[in-house]
């Protein structure tokens, strides 16, 4: 496959709850937004690594200063540690990282989208083409596809592993990315770049403080068996009451390819965190990361909602054991957990 090819009919994107061997994250740093509040957050990116490395998983780290990262990560095992050098605006890599599909052989398609900070809401110069750095430095596998003339995030797609998209149209449609398109249109373009044979759009569903237009990852998330979670709000005057109900509504007419309603799992909405001026952060428990053997779930220092997600993830993934890390440093940044982590599977990372 040369750089830019790619056989629609036969690409495959893998549900999370498959194989992989590695997850990418990009180091904060003093020209983040992360800046006022370093090093807490380094802190809580410290966590995350350790515990992605407990999982059994290879950690590859973007940072523009691979010295510090070294120093601060020195007591995880190298074997375990992979640093990319590479300027960075922010550190949300599941919005900027690769794309992994298989082609008809099984062999890994790293595909690069463009990132635009979320609709042009912040910059992402340097962002943008980390995906792309990573390929001429020989770090990627040679299957490499750049779609970098369609903006498309990570977080906005949620796959089941057997041709169904889950998203939301608020994100996919929106003005500021790739400019107005019919439904037809996005079911056309995500069948020729990833081969995704269903889409299955939201039409609800909105969290205060998020910045990425509804990404799918904060309200809705497969899981074997025909399994969906999804953020349930069950306090009735709460602000986002109406809004997520109706995105229940919608996910319970929602049907599988075989035309039978999926499994529904209403995870907690998180009690209402604020920031600084009294702006509420869009925390969820949607935002986990499937590993393997485990299941990486953010928690926020709410003891009865934390443990009761942690219950209802266990329950969709019973093979896996449920961790929690405290993402609190995270959501002050208005993302979690799975917002800041991107999982490449074997064969992706060449080392």
């Amino acid at each position: 496959m040369k750089k830019g090819e790619i056989d629609s009919l036969s690409v495959r994107v893998p549900a999370e709850w498959e194989p992989y061997d590695s997850v990418m994250v990009a180091w904060p740093h003093q020209s983040t937004d992360w800046a006022p509040m370093l090093d807490e957050v380094e802190e809580c990116y410290i966590n995350m690594v350790r515990g992605i490395v407990a999982c059994g998983l290879r950690v590859l780290v973007v940072t523009p200063y691979p010295g510090h990262v070294r120093s601060i990560l020195s007591d995880v095992n190298t074997e375990r540690l992979l640093i990319f050098s590479c300027d960075t605006n922010d550190t949300w890599t599941r919005d900027y990282g690769v794309i992994s599909a298989y082609d008809k052989n099984g062999a890994p398609i790293a595909i690069d989208f463009r990132f635009d900070g979320w609709g042009l809401k912040f910059a992402s110069n340097y962002d943008n083409l980390v995906t792309l750095r990573m390929f001429e430095k020989g770090l990627l596998t040679r299957n490499y596809v750049s779609r970098l003339d369609y903006t498309f995030e990570g977080g906005s797609m949620e796959v089941d592993g057997a041709g169904t998209m889950l998203s939301t149209s608020h994100c996919l449609m929106a003005l500021n990315r790739n400019g107005y398109r019919s439904v037809e249109d996005l079911e056309c373009y995500f069948r020729d770049s990833l081969g995704i044979k269903r889409l299955l759009l939201l039409e609800h569903g909105h969290l205060e403080g998020d910045d990425t237009d509804s990404h799918i990852d904060t309200l809705a998330r497969f899981a074997p068996c025909d399994t969906i979670l999804y953020v349930k709000c069950y306090d009735t005057s709460d602000s986002h009451y109406r809004e997520l109900a109706m995105m229940e509504e919608e996910l319970k007419a929602f049907r599988t390819a075989a035309g039978d309603p999926y499994n529904l799992v209403g995870l907690p909405l998180p009690d209402a965190v604020y920031d600084d001026d009294g702006y509420r952060l869009p925390a969820t428990y949607a935002n986990f990361l499937i590993t393997p053997g485990y299941v990486l779930m953010p928690t926020y220092r709410q003891p009865g909602n934390d443990l009761l997600a942690k219950q209802m993830i266990q329950v969709a993934f019973p093979d896996r054991e449920v961790v929690g890390i405290d993402c609190m440093a995270l959501i002050k940044q208005h993302g979690s957990l799975h917002c800041a982590t991107m999982q490449l599977p074997e064969g992706i990372i060449k080392v």
